[in-house]
């Protein structure tokens, strides 16, 4: 919890501007029974008004200060919290986006999602209240205590003997609640997850008419959050009542013994008010405490998770430091994987095993495989996604570990499977792959892509609104706009990951042919034999297993599986056509 207060360093002037203004509002408002005192014994019992005047306009002015203050206070304490929180949710943020995915993969993302939100503002909620009122509680019980000292020891003692038992009672309140925040935080986690796969597939729900199923696990998810809730809730709600048995039998304490004394003449009727009203201010500040509780309880589960993120450590993020010199030198796209193995962190089983081939710049390299043959994670250790367990993968005869991952990835032009489109035009989708693209480069990267007359039939042509994940586009339009983003970044390395699935075999065609006019080093993870025919260089992986790797004749004449993946796709005849 320390650390996130180091955020709070920028805005230290209104954070003592608070802390000030509650110490004058509190140093008031502990002066006050003493005036109360001084104007019943001095002014009432005496029956002189002109004490009761003076000291009753001390206690309206006092009073009216503290107001003032008050209000002070809780300005300065939002404007530091406040500030705090946008600071931490963007360090947050940028955190998350430096991550590789080996890092990134660490976090589910509905549990990220709930750390740069409600996580967030928990921290915030205790900010604000540390400056506002957690400062104030132990001063005014402190305070107190002193006052009702200074105004009568005995009857003060009283007031002393109640405060310990309740702060063992408190801390050890505290320290359990925390435990169960955990708990809690993480039943959110699970709530926030149900909700985005369902959001995400409901489609898929409504096709299989599943939507009791999918709304039974939501109940069940949403139970259990709430269970632990009500469960943590009553633990700290039992506060209060503890607080209000014990502080309540000492204010009956204050109450017989000052009769006693005011009977002997040890004691004023004004001391034993004060006595009382310190005891009632106790009380007050006691029981803000119970309150107090929840909030440091969860925000100290909130600010552990945020903790965890941000000392997440990312040796890629490291080595990005101090590296632009080394990469002045543009990429040519030169690609060689030398006896490359790769397991993903979450796993024991090899993703692949000794994976050797060397390409050449402008080369055009298909990649073919069963489902789960490791295609995809190949590809995805060029721009450096993920980093090999043994090995070395290597562009332009550099090891890509020794290349700063931003130059490197800002030389790639990447399609993946899922689609991913943005709120926002259609252009400003293309154009996303380069923020300075012009509109003349925008529409040069749609015809490349095969996309320029489909996009000249929407209603507002490029400034046509995309709606939520591209919903009023077919799925070969998608995937031909996020072509088009890619090539418009003129990359010298592309990589197409099964991005052609969704395109007929005449646009397909109208698009290889296309790429075949660009001078960069192109990557196609296909299952289709029309896309690899043309290659410069096939690569047939089975089992994470390079197992073949040559041209299209080649591997006809060499492989047994790539003939019969031909054949499955064009039949027997074609095969020995």
């Amino acid at each position: 919890m320390l650390k996130m207060l180091s955020f709070l360093y920028k805005y230290r002037i209104a954070a003592v501007a608070a802390l000030l203004m509650m110490l004058i509002e509190l140093t008031v408002e502990i002066t006050q029974p003493y005036f109360i005192a001084k104007i019943i014994d001095d002014g009432i019992r005496q029956d002189d008004i002109s004490v009761v005047w003076l000291w009753g306009g001390v206690l309206t002015v006092s009073t009216a200060l503290a107001f003032a203050c008050g209000i002070a206070s809780s300005f300065f304490a939002a404007h530091a919290s406040l500030g705090l929180s946008y600071d931490l949710r963007e360090k947050l943020y940028r955190k998350v986006q430096s991550f590789s995915y080996s890092v990134f993969n660490r976090f589910a993302a509905p549990s990220l999602i709930t750390r740069l939100t409600a996580d967030v503002n928990q921290v915030q909620d205790l900010v604000f209240m540390s400056l506002r009122f957690m400062t104030r509680v132990p001063l005014v019980v402190i305070g107190s205590i002193l006052m009702a000292l200074i105004v009568n020891v005995k009857l003060g003692l009283l007031l002393v003997l109640t405060v310990p038992p309740l702060f063992v009672f408190v801390v050890w309140m505290t320290r359990k609640a925390i435990r169960m925040f955990h708990l809690v935080q993480q039943r959110l986690d699970n709530v926030n997850g149900v909700i985005q796969e369902n959001l995400i597939g409901i489609r898929l729900i409504r096709v299989f008419v599943r939507m009791a199923n999918e709304i039974g696990r939501f109940g069940a998810t949403s139970g259990k959050l709430m269970q632990d809730s009500v469960r943590v809730l009553r633990l700290t709600e039992s506060t209060m009542p503890f607080i209000f048995l014990l502080m309540n039998a000492g204010i009956i304490a204050v109450l017989w013994f000052g009769r006693q004394d005011i009977s002997t003449g040890s004691a004023t009727v004004g001391e034993v008010v004060a006595v009382v009203n310190y005891s009632l201010r106790t009380i007050g500040a006691l029981s803000v405490l119970s309150w107090l509780v929840v909030v440091y309880s969860r925000s100290s589960a909130s600010a552990e998770r945020v903790q965890e993120v941000l000392a997440a450590e990312d040796g890629m993020e490291a080595a990005a430091a101090g590296q632009s010199a080394q990469n002045a030198c543009p990429i040519e796209g030169a690609v060689e994987f030398d006896k490359v193995s790769f397991e993903y962190e979450t796993s024991e089983l090899a993703v692949l095993s000794d994976i050797s081939f060397q390409t050449y710049p402008g080369e055009r390299i298909a990649i073919i495989g069963a489902t789960g043959s490791g295609k995809s994670s190949l590809i995805q250790l060029i721009p450096r996604l993920y980093e090999p367990r043994e090995g070395a993968v290597r562009v332009d005869g550099t090891d890509v570990r020794q290349l700063n991952p931003f130059a490197l990835r800002g030389a790639i032009g990447y399609v993946p499977q899922e689609i991913t489109l943005f709120s926002g035009t259609v252009r400003e989708n293309i154009a996303w792959g380069r923020e300075d693209a012009t509109m003349e480069e925008v529409m040069e990267a749609a015809r490349q892509a095969q996309i320029h007359e489909t996009i000249g039939s929407l209603s507002d042509g490029y400034h046509t609104m995309l709606g939520q994940r591209g919903v009023n586009l077919s799925g070969g339009q998608k995937q031909r706009l996020m072509i088009a983003r890619a090539l418009i970044r003129r990359p010298a390395i592309l990589i197409l990951d099964d991005s052609t699935s969704a395109l007929d075999v005449r646009t397909e065609a109208a698009l290889l042919e296309e790429l075949k006019m660009l001078s960069c080093t192109t990557f196609i993870i296909t299952q289709k034999i029309s896309s690899t025919s043309s290659a410069d260089l096939i690569l047939l992986l089975d089992e994470g297993r390079l197992i073949a790797q040559g041209k299209h004749e080649e591997l006809m004449q060499t492989s047994e599986l790539y003939r019969r993946i031909y054949q499955s796709q064009y039949g027997e005849v074609a095969a020995h056509a």
